[in-house]
């Protein structure tokens, strides 16, 4: 029974071994055929998943010969102990599909990082060219534009300018003569005003306003009038 164990974990080794080598080495391939990454990351998953299958062999064959070495441990002792040496060889290879699967798991990581960055650097190249083409002009076509764009606007001033100035007036006047005219008529005015003041005034002067009646006569009348009522008033009684 331990010889026919021992056939089929040899045959099983072996053959996991050529299709791990097959696999990470691309069959023998020119190293022109070389994987790009992703085609790696696909690689190594599939290890992966093959190596987490001998270890699902590895722990059952494990607890096969845990089982055989108690049901031989009383009985036959020295199948009991090749069951238990099988056992710690298992366990040892398990450890070290462990280790592998460990390795792999990093490297493949390390893949999928590596290839998220290039695809990512593709992406920005992309965008950088796009950029460019966009920036058609250098910094020296900017100034010079600019430079363009200021001496349009500087020639706009001028037709404005030209624009707004009266034509035919003004050019053939000096401005002399009319400071001299503006003195002269100040010095004419001024010579008016002095003769004003010299002149006497003939102008009418307002009536005085009249007195009105003073009060007394008016009472002295008034008393008058009483005085001849009062006389009329004793002859027509006596």
């Amino acid at each position: 029974m331990s010889l026919t164990i021992r056939k089929e974990y040899l045959s099983d080794t072996r053959t996991l071994n050529m299709s791990l080598l097959a696999k990470l080495f691309g069959g023998g391939k020119s190293k022109q055929n070389t994987p790009t990454p992703a085609e790696a990351i696909q690689r190594l998953r599939g290890i992966e998943d093959v190596l987490i299958k001998k270890q699902d062999y590895l722990e059952k064959k494990i607890e096969q010969e845990i089982q055989t070495a108690k049901k031989n441990g009383s009985k036959n002792k020295r199948i009991a102990l090749q069951a238990l040496k099988r056992k710690k060889r298992y366990e040892k290879q398990l450890t070290q599909i462990d280790g592998t699967l460990t390795t792999i798991e990093f490297q493949r990581e390390a893949l999928e990082n590596a290839n998220t960055n290039t695809e990512v650097l593709k992406v920005m190249g992309l965008a950088a060219k796009a950029l460019k083409n966009t920036h058609e002009m250098d910094i020296d076509d900017v100034q010079n534009l600019m430079d363009e764009v200021q001496e349009q606007q500087e020639v706009a001033n001028e037709i404005s300018e030209a624009i707004s100035n009266p034509v035919g007036f003004g050019h053939d006047v000096d401005d002399d003569d009319l400071l001299k005219e503006l003195e002269d008529l100040e010095e004419e005015e001024l010579d008016q005003q002095l003769l004003n003041i010299a002149e006497p005034s003939t102008e009418k002067l307002p009536n005085l306003p009249q007195a009105e009646p003073s009060r007394p006569r008016k009472a002295k009348v008034h008393h008058e009038e009483n005085e001849d009522e009062m006389k009329e008033l004793a002859a027509w009684a006596s």
